[in-house]
């Protein structure tokens, strides 16, 4: 039972851990070094994700510097950017790249917004299966008689407590990025 208990609060934390590395990755008025991580770079003959291949700094909050491992690197890292959908221009010395992050339309404000609500209705779902799937296991013990009626109701409930947690996590994770969206 309280293997079924572990497997749910796992299962919803990792829905939680996913959606905020996928809040990271929403664009805001703000730089933030988590805008490169899906942008693929041919490092020689491999996509590699920006991070992996130069150095990304933020040293103005709206402005990002990426520094290639190696200088034959610039170029592709700039036609990445380029051909990413971020929508941005960067600039470089031939050592480092700038990318300024150029202030957000009103209308794009409500479409990251709309964006992140819509990845936090999907952890919503992730975490609500988590609980049907401990529920359902529940369930087949106590039809196994291997765990009593009882017992099978209070770990019900206290997997409806972790759901409940979770979904107020989700909640304010949301709230914090709308803010951080909105912010002018």
């Amino acid at each position: 039972m309280q293997e079924i208990l572990n497997k749910s609060q796992a299962a919803m934390e990792a829905a939680l851990e996913h959606l905020a590395r996928e809040l990271a990755k929403v664009r805001t008025g703000r730089a933030s070094t988590g805008l490169l991580d899906n942008i693929l770079v041919d490092y020689y003959g491999t996509p590699t994700p920006i991070p992996q291949v130069a150095t990304v700094g933020v040293p103005e909050p709206r402005l990002l510097t990426i520094t290639p491992w190696e200088e034959n690197l610039v170029p592709a890292v700039e036609r990445a950017i380029m051909t990413s959908d971020l929508g941005m221009t960067p600039s470089s010395d031939g050592k480092m790249i700038r990318l300024p992050i150029p202030p957000l339309t009103e209308e794009r404000r409500k479409e990251f917004v709309k964006q992140a609500h819509k990845m936090g209705e999907e952890t919503r779902v992730s975490i609500r299966n988590a609980r049907r799937d401990a529920v359902d296991a529940l369930k087949r013990m106590q039809k196994d008689s291997d765990i009593s009626e009882d017992d099978s109701k209070r770990a019900q409930d206290q997997i409806q407590k972790q759901t409940d947690a979770h979904g107020q996590q989700v909640d304010e994770l949301l709230k914090r990025k709308d803010q951080e969206i909105l912010e002018i």
